[in-house]
Order: C-alpha cells, then structure tokens, then sequence
C-alpha cells in the first residue's frame, strides 16, 4: 500500500503567521542574569562621570603645573641674568674702588716720605715743627678729600650692582599684579 506524503497542516492563527521575531525582540526585557548587569551599569554611571571629572581636573592640574614651572623657570632665569649682571657691576667698581684706595695709600706714603726728607735737611726745632703742622694740615686736608671720593664711589658702586636686581624685582612684582 502506497501511503501519500501528508500535508503540513495549516492553522489559521494570527500570533503564527506574524513576521519573525530578532533574538533581541525575542529576549525578555529583564532576565533575571540581565537584572545585576544593567543594576550595575546605572550605579556605575555616576561613578563614571565622578571619575571623568577627576581625570579632566587633573588634566587642567597639571597644565597649570607646566605653565606655573615655565613662568619660574623663566623668572629663575631671569634673576640669573640680572645676579651676573650685578656681580660683574660690583666686581667692576670693586677693582675701580680699590684702585683708587691703592692710588690713596701710594700719595700718603709719598708725603710721609717727602715729610721724612725734609725733616733730614731743617736746622732747627722751630722748622721741624712747622715742617710737621704743615704736613698734618696738608695730610688732614688730603686725607679728607680721598675719603669723600672713596665714599661716593663705594656707594656709586653698590648703586649699580643693585640695580640690575632691583630692576628685575620691580618687573616680577609689576608682572605679578
């Protein structure tokens, strides 16, 4: 006996005939493995932005850092500059100061010893002590002048190796406002 193929039957069901489903429509909204996840995920958000946060104030932290350490390098290297410029001043005017002190010094003992001279050649107490006050006026009078002049340039001196520094300061300070 020859058995004919069967047909498929066919239901007349409308939720059957509808279009196929994708695995993610097919998926329940909440399986209860997904539930921890996306828990998980709406807890951590704002962890994450916390995080994000922090990164991005770093971030501007160190900038600022940079930009703070190239205005000291600068200003370090500046003051450098202005440190060599003023001992290079004062080492000027110290050489200057001292020869002039030196130049002091050489005209007292050249009077001391024309004073030494004269008194060898005098034939009476009466000229060796005039000899004497006139060399004591004289001296006085010298002494005087050399120091006036050793003063103001001490104090010329001091004034320019300041400077360069005093500039540098009022600079920074102006800068700094």
């Amino acid at each position: 006996m020859a058995t004919t193929p069967k047909k498929p039957m066919k239901i007349d069901s409308p939720v059957l005939e509808a279009a196929p489903m994708t695995a993610r429509e097919a998926a329940p909204t909440t399986t209860p493995e997904a539930a921890p996840t996306q828990m998980f995920d709406a807890a951590s958000a704002p962890v994450r932005d916390m995080q994000e946060n922090v990164r991005k104030a770093t971030e501007r932290g160190v900038e600022e850092t940079r930009a703070a350490y190239a205005r000291v390098k600068a200003a370090a290297e500046e003051a450098t500059g202005s440190l060599e410029t003023s001992y290079s001043t004062a080492s000027k005017g110290i050489v200057e100061f001292n020869t002039k002190a030196l130049d002091a010094m050489r005209a007292n003992t050249e009077a001391a010893f024309d004073l030494m001279k004269a008194l060898f050649s005098v034939k009476s107490v009466s000229e060796a002590i005039t000899l004497q006050s006139e060399h004591a006026r004289k001296q006085y009078e010298a002494m005087s002048f050399q120091a006036k002049e050793l003063a103001n340039l001490a104090q010329k001196v001091a004034t320019d190796a300041a400077e360069p520094i005093k500039t540098t300061v009022a600079r920074t300070f102006s800068a700094a406002r």
